[in-house]
């Protein structure tokens, strides 16, 4: 089932999120890889494996396969670095912000495909994830290798909508 297949079957009160999902879908700021790298990571950052599937049905064929395991990669990373890292900066103490974090996250210095790409999936799933500090991390990053303030909110977009969608479909199934 493509995604698009997957959003029509949301009720009626969540017509706009369908529309949502088709308004991604045909979007042509991003790119492809971007596009697709972003709807992959966020269905996985979202942990619902129906929209997972759907996702993984829809990027087939439009990804490379470099590109789909950076998007997993990315999704699987920040589902840790993004708790690890919001519990830094939500504790009241300032010490745990000095300690290494001792967390292996090799793909991030080597993910396989295009560091800004990479980093724009990250930022994705921690604005999903609502890692401020971590949001900070990746936008920095990704300012300094020239992505614009355009791109980067349609990478928070894409992971709004699919959280969304993951929320709704899977409160009525």
């Amino acid at each position: 089932m493509s995604l698009k297949q997957f959003a029509d079957t949301l009720p009626d009160f969540a017509k706009d999120l369908r529309l949502n999902v088709s308004s991604i879908l045909n979007d042509q700021l991003l790119g492809d890889q971007r596009k697709y790298g972003l709807l992959l990571a966020t269905a996985h950052g979202t942990g619902y494996r129906p929209l997972v599937a759907a996702a993984e049905a829809e990027v087939e064929g439009k990804l490379s396969a470099e590109a789909a395991n950076a998007a997993r990669a990315a999704a699987a990373v920040m589902a840790m670095n993004n708790v690890y890292y919001r519990f830094t900066h939500l504790a009241s103490n300032p010490e745990y912000q000095t300690m290494p974090a001792k967390l292996r996250m090799n793909v991030i210095g080597n993910p396989g495909i295009d560091k800004a790409d990479f980093e724009l999936f990250s930022l994705a799933v921690s604005a999903q994830n609502g890692c401020g500090m971590c949001i900070d991390s990746h936008e920095k990053v990704l300012r300094q290798h020239g992505v614009n303030a355009e791109t980067i909110q349609a990478a928070a977009r894409v992971g709004a909508v699919m959280t969304a969608v993951a929320t709704v479909h899977s409160a009525i199934n």
